[in-house]
């Protein structure tokens, strides 16, 4: 039988103190029951000598302090999992909200995870097709890694995330994969808009989809990407699939955060989010990988909307210690209808080396990118030599590097939110555009490569002497 409390002192936004309590332990789950009858639920934040200070996940209105009765429950918050999930949408504790039928789990997963053993780490090696030209050909997503989406207000990222989860496939024969979706503090027309693209695509066949809505409580959004990395998790470890985790708003989960920490007082950090903003964020990040031994992946990309387009606010700066790269979106490409806007210089996946070439894409696809890269530079210098000097003051080399700028962004980074791309498609896309430039200038492709992949009678552009 549970000792029930009736000793709640204060109630401070999300926040609830317990006086004269006894064994009660850090993150353990707490049932609270007001004056009307109903039951809320929440879970132990801090623990001082006989006072437990609990977040409650429903929010803390209609509270009397004195009628209100509080249950410790001796366990941590938890999902319930089975492979029946996919296919199915859960609200942000993992409740089901699509009307089908009481989900029956297999097990019981404490959604705090158990800390990956550094040691049992596999190398992140394999590629994943994504459809998209400018991930595919040039930012390579590998399995195993964490690629976050660095977007601005107003610009498509929600597009984009349903571009990848619709099409993102892994190679090979026989290899399972699903996608886990959790969106967190978005409106109730982004949530119908995602919730309408996987069923009207099909992707919702091979997907798990958390929604957690801007109406919702603050503080189940700091739940969600546990309920999400929990069930990626037990498919990933469990049934040995391939998992992409797709986070957005890893902004609203911050913002979150820094509510809370606001509620308990604590001295700020950078902007106002508390100081162990970075160390928070690790516990969702690193819970992404593989394990030896373990056919299974976790990869991620998370998605997060910097505040006034800032890339040094503290939540991109902080991600961008703790993933493998980032792909920006630009606002400048946005207003120019290119889809989706992928910049593709500042961009960076750190570990494309890994998942690419001979038995994994194709054997010329280092060569292609790093050209294709440098090509791109160099085109858009030349575009703004162009605006400052003039046409007139470029070579016919500058005329032709941007020529090559504008048909790249336009043919090769816009490619709609419907188009699915196969890598062997970007590639050939890849050398199509590169036609366009002299052949003296192609240095950073192997001359192997350049007469396998563009002979002298398909050169294009004829060198300028």
């Amino acid at each position: 039988m549970l000792k029930e409390y009736r000793t709640v002192s204060e109630v401070v936004g999300p926040l609830m103190m317990v006086e004269g309590v006894e064994g009660v332990k850090y993150e353990e789950l707490v049932e609270i029951e007001i004056q009307t009858g109903e039951k809320r639920r929440g879970r132990v934040l801090e623990v001082a000598g006989d006072k437990a200070m609990v977040q409650l996940f429903e929010g803390s209105s209609g509270i009397n302090l004195k009628n209100t009765k509080v249950r410790f429950l001796g366990k941590p918050l938890e999902l319930g999992v089975s492979f029946d999930m996919i296919g199915r949408i859960f609200d942000g504790l993992g409740r089901p909200i699509d009307d089908g039928p009481k989900l029956i789990p297999e097990k019981r997963l404490d959604i705090n995870g158990v800390p990956m053993n550094p040691v049992a780490r596999d190398y992140p090696s394999e590629f994943i097709q994504t459809g998209i030209s400018a991930i595919d050909g040039l930012n390579t997503l590998v399995r195993g890694q964490k690629l976050p989406i660095f977007s601005g207000s107003g610009l498509p990222h929600a597009e984009l995330a349903a571009q990848i989860a619709r099409q993102a496939r892994v190679l090979g024969e026989g290899e399972k994969f699903a996608v886990v979706f959790g969106a967190m503090g978005i409106t109730f027309e982004e949530a119908q808009f995602f919730i309408d693209d996987f069923n009207r695509t099909g992707a919702i066949d091979r997907a798990v989809l958390f929604m957690n809505l801007a109406d919702d409580p603050a503080i189940e959004r700091i739940a969600t990407p546990r309920m999400v990395l929990t069930s990626a998790e037990y498919l990933a470890y469990e049934k040995d699939m391939h998992v992409l985790v797709i986070l957005t708003d890893l902004t609203n989960y911050a913002e979150a955060l820094r509510e809370t920490s606001a509620a308990r007082k604590e001295v700020p950090g950078r902007r106002g989010y508390p100081g162990y903003l970075y160390t928070d964020l690790s516990t969702i990040y690193e819970r992404a990988g593989r394990i030896k031994g373990r056919s299974g992946s976790i990869t991620q990309i998370p998605i997060l909307t910097m505040p006034e387009d800032d890339i040094t606010h503290p939540i991109p700066d902080l991600t961008g210690y703790i993933t493998e790269g980032q792909i920006i979106l630009s606002r400048d490409l946005h207003k120019k209808g290119i889809e989706p806007p992928i910049d593709v210089l500042p961009s960076l996946s750190r570990l494309k080396d890994k998942g690419i070439g001979r038995d994994k894409t194709r054997e010329d696809h280092a060569d292609t990118m790093n050209q294709l890269f440098a090509a791109y530079a160099t085109g858009k210098e030349a575009r703004e030599l162009a605006v400052i000097l003039g046409d007139a003051a470029l070579s016919d080399t500058d005329k032709a590097f941007a020529a090559f700028a504008d048909e790249f962004e336009k043919r090769y980074v816009s490619q709609g939110y419907v188009n699915n791309r196969q890598i062997l498609d970007t590639l050939e896309l890849g050398w199509d555009l590169l036609k366009l430039l002299p052949r003296t200038e192609l240095k950073r492709i192997r001359d192997e490569y350049l007469e396998k992949y563009l002979p002298l009678d398909e050169k294009g552009a004829e060198d300028i002497g």
